[in-house]
């Protein structure tokens, strides 16, 4: 399992990281750690690679399975508490984008959950991407 937070800013800009090791750009997130609780893994994700502390709870705003590796995603929409934006051992780099540029950047597997994480307000409900590839 993973999670992945949308970090959303006062002009409903999306924070994306770009990945050292695939140079993906993407929201940040990663693996949750055994012991570790959805809102503790969410935080330190975050935290490890953007430098940003955000505020919990956050929203729910999807639930993905990448097929390939058959992980389930959850995505949060979250704000930030502390913090500037900063690139770390994973993190190449950073960069605020508005929705029209989330898909020109992000390959349309994550586009898609920054989109959904940008449009809600209130906790998920079960969305149906026709013809898009959740991965």
């Amino acid at each position: 399992m993973s999670v992945a937070g949308v970090i959303v800013d006062d002009h409903e800009r999306a924070l994306l990281i770009k990945r050292r090791d695939n140079g993906h750009w993407e929201p940040p997130g990663g693996v949750v750690e055994p012991e570790e609780t959805l809102p503790e893994a969410l935080q330190r994700e975050v935290l490890e690679e953007t430098g940003i502390k955000i505020a919990l709870p956050a929203t729910l705003t999807g639930v993905y399975k990448n097929m390939t590796g058959l992980i389930v995603s959850l995505v949060f929409r979250c704000e930030a508490i502390d913090g500037q934006p900063a690139t770390g051992e994973e993190t190449k780099a950073l960069r605020w984008v508005t929705r029209e540029e989330v898909s020109t950047l992000a390959d349309e597997a994550y586009a898609v959950r920054v989109l959904d994480a940008l449009d809600a307000r209130t906790p998920a409900a079960i969305r149906a991407h026709d013809g898009v590839k959740l991965v």
